[in-house]
Formats: structure tokens, C-alpha cells, sequence
């Protein structure tokens, strides 16, 4: 069955996109829970303006990304964490805490988007990765200073 895709279906497609499916995951699924509706004549026009108001909405999305990527960029964020003598933290500081860091500089980053490999449990500089879109990521200097 043809249906045209209202939402972004994953390993299906984006909306606007017209695929072929089975019957049954088309009457079953995607239909009842507004992802799809059947493909018509009159339907093609209607999924070029969906799949165009996706590409903006994209688009749109990827130059918010962009400039917030470059605001983290240029400056470096300090965080302040108790520490032993050896240079060594009491604890560790996560994702979490470098998210709640950037948000109160201003910066709304989920936690979720922080990549890192393993906690910091060391004074110093050290650099993390912000997976801010599909197709930007910022490179974020992380400076910990111990109290």
C-alpha cells in the first residue's frame, strides 16, 4: 500500500515522503496513530508541502545548532568542584553537571547531548564533545579547578 508519511517514521522516512508498505502495518499502525495517510492524485501536492515545510523546519534547526555551537566554542566553561591535594575530585563531574553549567550561562543543553566517554575526576582542561544536531557537534573546553 502507498501511504504518505504525516510524521517522521523511523527506518521509514521523513514526512512528506510517499512509500510503499504492507497493508497491514499501514491499516494496523501508521494510519491509526496519524503517521501516514493513503497515497492519492490530489495527496502528491499535499506531501510536497509537507516535505518541504520538514526541510525548512531542518534547515531551521541546524542554524539555531550552528550559532549555539559557535557561542560554546569561543568560551570555555569553568566549573569549581571540591578536590584533594593530588589534584584528584571527590566525586566526579558528569554530563549532568556540565549541562546545568552551560544552563546557567545562559546555553539550554539537555544532558543527553554531553558526550562523554567517562566522567572527569581530575582537575584541569579537559574537552568534551556537544551533540547539538545530526550534523553539528561543538567541541566544549572544560575547565575544572578544584576549591
Amino acid at each position: 500500500m502507498k501511504v504518505i508519511l504525516q510524521r517522521e517514521v523511523v527506518k521509514l522516512g521523513a514526512p512528506g515522503d510517499i512509500v510503499v508498505v504492507k497493508d497491514g502495518y499501514a491499516r494496523n499502525f501508521l494510519i491509526p496513530r496519524g503517521m501516514a495517510v493513503v497515497a492519492t492524485k490530489g495527496g502528491e501536492r499535499h506531501a510536497e508541502r509537507l516535505s518541504k515545510a520538514h526541510r525548512d523546519k531542518v534547515e531551521k534547526e541546524k542554524v539555531e545548532a550552528e550559532a549555539i555551537a559557535s557561542r560554546l566554542v569561543a568560551t570555555p566553561l569553568r566549573l569549581t568542584v571540591r578536590a584533594g591535594e593530588d589534584g584528584r575530585l571527590f566525586g566526579s563531574v558528569t554530563a549532568a553537571d556540565i549541562a546545568t553549567a552551560m544552563s546557567k550561562g545562559g546555553t539550554m543543553v539537555d544532558r543527553k547531548q554531553v558526550r562523554l566517554e567517562e566522567p572527569i575526576r581530575s582537575v584541569g582542561t579537559h574537552e568534551i564533545s556537544v551533540h547539538l544536531h545530526p550534523e553539528v557537534n561543538a567541541a566544549v573546553t572544560v575547565e575544572v579547578v578544584g576549591e
